[in-house]
Parts: structure tokens; sequence; C-alpha cells
């Protein structure tokens, strides 16, 4: 039985989808945008590729250490449908060029380690009026879900305060699996199939194997999305 038709394909070529951040999190993203065939892949991360980073971050390899993360993935990527578009940008995200990096995207995946820059994410999907597909991750511990502007509740809703910042290892495995649920989530929006994470906080615990969901409301005081579904 066919997941999505001839129309949905061609959605998926005709999207463009912004993923920030090349990483742990961004590389199972990306591999897996790229072979659905999502025509026009932006990749934004300001990093090198490091030794520490070879037992997560699956686009790069041992001969990439010391490359710039964007460049060692758009390789990849376009060996492995070059067919698509892989736009490499080897910059770091900030209030002043969001904006201008996101363009006329159809949604931002937020593969990113740090809060203040999830919601710099945030207020560019509401202010542009289109999704994000967050995912973070934490040990074996992970979380995703889907914000639709004027349809859920934006990220600041759901975590009002960045927590703490911490300098934590990670499972390869557990960025693999949110960055799965993430591509599927981006894959099912653009094609209009299924139902998506949307008013949904899925969180992975991969002790021990467990998967829990929350149901997030909008916070009719939220500074950030004015809470669409307020009162």
């Amino acid at each position: 039985m066919l997941i999505f038709d001839e129309d949905g394909q061609e959605r998926l070529k005709q999207a463009t989808i912004v993923i920030a951040g090349a990483g742990g999190l961004g590389s199972p993203v990306a591999v897996y945008c790229a072979a659905a065939g999502i025509g026009r892949i932006v990749l934004i991360d300001k990093d090198t590729v490091d030794l520490s980073n070879l037992n997560r971050q699956i686009l790069h390899s041992t001969p990439d250490i010391g490359r710039r993360k964007v460049i060692s993935a758009e390789e990849k990527l376009q060996a492995l449908n070059p067919d698509i578009e892989v736009v490499a940008i080897h910059e770091t995200i900030d209030a002043g060029n969001i904006g201008d990096l996101v363009g006329d995207a159809d949604g931002i995946v937020d593969a990113m380690d740090n809060y203040p820059i999830r919601f710099l994410l945030n207020q560019t999907a509401l202010s542009k009026g289109i999704p994000l597909f967050h995912g973070a991750i934490r040990g074996f511990h992970g979380q995703a879900t889907t914000i639709v502007p004027g349809e859920t509740p934006c990220l600041s809703c759901i975590f009002p305060h960045a927590p703490p910042k911490e300098v934590f290892p990670v499972v390869g495995v557990t960025p693999g699996i949110i960055g799965m649920i993430q591509a599927g989530e981006v894959i099912k929006y653009l094609t209009g199939t299924g139902t998506l994470l949307a008013g949904r906080l899925l969180l992975w615990d991969g002790l021990n194997s467990r998967t829990e969901e929350i149901t997030v409301a909008a916070n009719p005081h939220c500074e950030v999305c004015g809470s669409p579904q307020k009162e």
C-alpha cells in the first residue's frame, strides 16, 4: 500500500527545508530528507568536524576531521541523491541573519544543541508562518514535537525558560532515533500524510526502550506566539 502518491512525491521535490545544525540530529534528518527526495535542503552550521563527533554524526567520518561540517555533509547528501539541491551555509545563526538564512523555506528543522538558538528558530517559524520540527537529546533520552503556527503551542509555550546548559555525553543511537522522527514529521507535513506531533511532545527513554507522550497546550500569556488558542 502506498503511503503517498506521485503528487506527494512531487510536493517533496518542490519543497525547501532548512536544517539548523549538521551534527548529531542534523545528520539523520538530512540523510532521510535527501533519500525521500526533498528537492532543496539548506544546511546551516558553523562548526568543523571533530573526532569526538564521530560516534553520532553519521554524515561525517575520519577523513572529514577538521573540515567544515556543512561541506562534508553536502558531499554525502549529493552522493546519496544527485537529483536534489543541497545548500551548505557555514555561518553562525543569530537574530540578525536568521530571517535571510531561512528565506522562503517550507519548514525549519531544529537540530541545534542550545535553547537560545532554538527560540530564535521558533520566532522565525512563527513570523514566516511555517512549521518548526523540534528535536533535542540528552544521553539516552530525547524529545520531539512539531510546531505549526496558528494551530499548536509554540516552543516558548512548551519551554517558557531555557533549561540550564549542560555538557553531557550523547549515545549515538539517540540522535539517530530522534532525527528519524523529525524527518518523518517533515515528510508527513509536506505530503499531507498521517498525523503530526502537533500539540504533543514525544519523549524517548532509550535506557528502558519506552516512549511517552505529553499533550501540550498554548500558553495564553506567551509573549512569542500571542497564543492563537487563548480564550
